[in-house]
């Protein structure tokens, strides 16, 4: 049945709809435009539609953010200006990237020094505002573009928990979480129902950066156009709707949630944040920063295409203020389509935290405590032999290894947890092995040997090669470039032992 708000398309629209996916739908991909998505999108966009249909030919948005936690701008500029353009205006360390230099294989992207992300997908940290010292949580975190972001907001003081519900995807955002030195962040591997039994009104700032159907992504992703439908659109907002339940149970009272999608669908944008404000009258839009090319939230398409036909434009809408959530077009910017809502729940909703314990030396029974002892005493060994500049927080064990947990994380019980903070190594035998973790979260100043390597010799480093060294170097020294921390090696007899993860090496 054809919603009320909608208008019948005329034979010429249909024509013209049918020229625009001739043309643009394939352009250089071999996956054409869904037809029932250009049909809306000509609907919603009017005259703006050949302009947004134009920007399929050009090619995708290309960015890049530097890591707070590693440097500074000053010293990002001089180690990787070949790769940088302009700056982004709603992200302080995100620049537009130059095409065809392949940064993604270079030594300071393996050092952690930069995170490659679309441009468009940086607003929504910008929107969250993390503030050091706040327990935040990253609710679908991977891959860990926006986990990354996070971190640098708060630089290591506050708690920074990041989910992922797929197993292979949250092993991924906890290689990038080590890559990028983050001292402050546990990474689970969760249903979001469980986290919020378990984070009952914890968090003062939750992203939802929710699953969609990714028309957003449709100019760089073919897969994300082959795998497109109506039903899809509607199955999202569902699971969307039910994912920001969860993130309400775990929000304290005064605290935003921002709510983030890659897709251009009403139903899965406007349409959700129309349903959730109904059922919690205790949050209201915050007006959200707003930059040249961004678009306002639209409470007509709400009504027209949000899967909300009894939207009430003349006071419902007003009372909402839709307007203040963001939209990101490709023709109108240099990135890809985004939306950004800031939902802030009011501090006279009455809610009780529960009883919360927090994570300590004693929380995990299934260690022996001589063992425990043990891999302790082995660890303050390293520590006073080889770091300047212990890590500070609650050191636990797993097994044989040691992790330095978050102070404000509480007992992880049952929590499925792929990284439980930073990881300090492994009690081998009557040794302490260093975890590379480790390594990519200090830097030369951090410890009592380094060796600067030159950019050969970094590159045959993270190749598994070993590096000459001074004879009277011994024991386990930081290998650095330009600064940034790439890994421990093991000094003996004028000859460095690689000890770069085997797994992360680049071959060839």
């Amino acid at each position: 049945m054809q919603n009320k708000n909608e208008k019948q398309s005329s034979p010429k629209q249909g024509h013209e709809q049918g020229r625009y996916q001739k043309q643009y739908g394939g352009g250089i991909q071999k996956q054409p435009l869904p037809p029932a998505f250009v049909s809306r999108m000509q609907g919603m966009l009017g005259a703006e539609f050949s302009s947004f249909m134009e920007s399929y030919e050009k090619e995708s948005a290309y960015g890049l953010r530097y890591n707070p936690l590693k440097t500074d701008r000053e010293q990002f500029e001089r180690s990787a200006g070949e790769f940088l353009l302009s700056g982004i205006p709603w992200a302080d360390e995100g620049y537009e990237c130059r095409r065809g230099l392949h940064p993604g294989k270079h030594v300071l992207h393996e050092a952690g020094a930069y995170y490659i992300q679309d441009p468009s997908a940086m607003s929504a940290v910008g929107a969250l505002a993390p503030q050091q010292g706040e327990r935040i949580l990253d609710l679908c975190a991977a891959p860990g573009g926006k986990t990354t972001q996070i971190a640098g907001k708060l630089h290591g003081n506050g708690l920074l928990v990041s989910n992922e519900i797929v197993p292979a995807r949250a092993r991924i955002l906890s290689q990038n979480v080590e890559r990028f030195g983050i001292r402050n962040c546990v990474v689970c591997n969760e249903e979001p129902s469980m986290l919020a039994e378990y984070f009952p009104c914890f968090f003062h700032r939750i992203l939802v950066d929710s699953p969609c159907s990714g028309e957003g992504m449709f100019r760089k992703d073919e897969n994300a156009r082959a795998e497109w439908s109506e039903e899809r659109v509607i199955r999202c907002a569902e699971r969307q709707l039910s994912i920001l339940e969860c993130a309400d149970r775990m929000l304290i009272p005064g605290g935003m949630l921002v709510y983030a999608t890659c897709t251009f669908a009403p139903m899965e944008d406007e349409g959700v944040i129309v349903r959730f404000l109904r059922n919690h009258p205790e949050y209201e839009l915050a007006e959200l920063p707003f930059y040249e090319g961004m678009e306002h939230g639209r409470p007509e398409w709400a009504a027209s295409y949000g899967g909300v036909p009894d939207f009430d434009m003349s006071s419902e809408a007003a009372g909402m203020h839709l307007e203040h959530c963001r939209r990101l077009f490709p023709h109108k910017l240099n990135g890809e389509g985004h939306f950004v809502a800031g939902l802030y729940k009011r501090k006279e909703k009455k809610s009780v935290q529960g009883s919360i314990r927090y994570a300590d030396d004693s929380s995990y029974p299934q260690v022996r405590q001589t063992k425990k002892k043990d891999s302790l005493a082995l660890w303050e060994q390293f520590a006073r032999g080889s770091l300047l500049n212990v890590p500070e927080g609650v050191v636990v064990t797993f097994g044989s290894q040691l992790y330095l947990v978050p102070p404000d994380m509480r007992d992880f019980g049952n929590l499925k947890v792929e990284r439980a903070g930073l990881h300090l190594g492994e009690h081998k035998k009557e040794r302490f092995e260093p975890a590379h973790a480790l390594a990519r979260a200090l830097c030369d100043k951090d410890v009592v040997q380094s060796r600067a390597l030159s950019f050969v010799e970094a590159e045959r480093y993270i190749r598994g090669g070993t590096i000459m060294a001074d004879p009277g170097l011994r024991g386990w020294v930081l290998m650095t470039y330009e600064g940034y921390a790439l890994g421990w090696g093991k000094a003996s007899g004028g000859q460095i032992k690689n000890h770069y993860p085997k797994g992360l090496r680049i071959m060839g």
